[in-house]
């Protein structure tokens, strides 16, 4: 059994999700694939009051890199959209695995059938509709009830292309301008046939070992959030995985859990509270970052107690509507809510709150600031400013390093 300290156990799971430092090199195309892969999923999300949440969580990892290569990657049939945390993009390789999960009605499908039974002609119409015309956005299709075409409200075409999504008989070819652009699937998986499908058995210990490895160190009940997978027998799944050698047993100083360790991390664990394996990055972290996603997680491995605030009613929120997690050097040690100003180049932060105990030594504000401006250039935005703080003198000493 490995054993971590809680600063091991946090180095192990920075390292796994690619988060320890950035690559000593430019980025490249290969590396937003790369990123993907290593993290198993990436979220999907609309907000854009900094950029998107799948390019951000990807600047994180990489830094300065084209956000167009994401979309690229996606055209290109690299990676493919489902349900998985929530909607996400997938490395095309775990298509099968989703497969699966769709003829065996654990996703989308039980929300999908029964619309589709109950609509078979605007189904029918939909899908005649792409054959003969091929790829289209659900703006394709005119409204004619004369109803306004709210989200609440949508019209039935959106509805006939999203059940048939969930259903994996259609699939999202690529998006324009962010807006899914819906296709066959024999179009987009041509050569695909469901005999090679593996069993549902297989994909859930798959996909559990997998967990185990984009997190680097993981107790049970962290395990089923993850792909959203069932909560029922994932102890004993974990157990028989050991008893193969998929996943080591572990254990961390004042863990109760028991804990689990991919192989691929254990020569890093033995070692983890070495200097050599210190974190250095610095960055800021998307809301939907697989990192934080995961609030009990992210208290009990990093005593961050974090929740998006875009849901909540703006007199009820405590640090802002979009506020972004601060990793510095492997804590979590504050966040911003911010906002870029693409007209006016300007990326704004309208508040940062340190953590209680954080000190706000002149290294940490140093790092944060030059984080910040990274993160203006990547948003070409390159002019930055901290507009209130607390503690109330970081803003300050942050806009001085700003300034410059």
């Amino acid at each position: 059994m490995i054993h971590l300290s809680q600063t091991g156990a946090r180095r192990v799971m920075l390292a796994a999700q690619g988060l320890d430092r950035r690559p000593g090199r430019l980025a490249t195309p290969d590396d937003v694939l790369a990123a993907i892969r290593r993290m198993g999923v990436l979220q999907i999300d609309t907000i854009h009051v900094v950029a998107r949440s799948p390019y951000l969580v990807l600047w994180s990892r990489l830094g300065d890199y084209e956000p167009r290569w994401l979309d690229e990657s996606h055209a290109d049939g690299q990676i493919f959209e489902y349900w998985a945390h929530a909607a996400c993009f997938l490395p095309i390789e775990d298509w099968p695995l989703y497969r699966r999960l769709m003829l065996d009605e654990v996703k989308g499908w039980v929300r999908a059938q029964p619309w589709l039974d109950a609509n078979p002609q605007v189904a029918a119409t939909v899908l005649t509709h792409l054959r003969e015309e091929g790829p289209v956005l659900s703006s394709a299709f005119e409204r004619t009830d004369g109803r306004r075409g709210v989200w609440w409200d949508r019209k039935p075409e959106k509805l006939a292309l999203e059940a048939l999504f969930n259903t994996g008989d259609v699939m999202i070819a690529r998006r324009h301008n962010f807006q899914r652009v819906y296709d066959l699937r024999e179009r987009v998986l041509p050569h695909w046939d469901d005999a090679d499908t593996p069993p549902l058995d297989d994909v859930r210990r798959t996909l559990t070992a997998r967990t185990v490895r984009h997190l680097g160190v993981t107790t049970a009940r962290w395990i089923p959030d993850y792909y959203r997978l069932p909560k029922r027998g994932v102890a004993e799944l974990l157990d028989r995985l050991v008893d193969d050698g998929e996943l080591l047993p572990a254990a961390v100083e004042g863990w109760r859990d028991p804990t689990y360790l991919h192989p691929d991390v254990a020569a890093f664990a033995r070692n983890a509270d070495a200097d050599a394996h210190a974190p250095t990055l610095t960055t800021l972290l998307s809301p939907f970052d697989p990192l934080v996603w995961d609030r009990e997680r992210a208290s009990a491995v990093f005593s961050f107690d974090y929740r998006i605030e875009c849901y909540t009613p703006a007199p009820q929120r405590r640090y802002g509507y979009f506020s972004l997690p601060i990793l510095h050097r492997g804590d979590l040690v504050g966040r911003l809510d911010a906002k870029a100003h693409r007209k006016d180049r300007l990326f704004e932060v309208k508040s940062l709150h340190l953590e209680p105990g954080i000190a706000a030594t002149d290294d940490l504000i140093a790092d944060v600031a030059a984080a910040v401006l990274d993160a203006a250039a990547w948003h070409r935005t390159p002019h930055a400013i901290v507009r209130i703080s607390q503690p109330a003198d970081v803003a300050e000493r942050m806009n001085r390093h700003l300034a410059h």
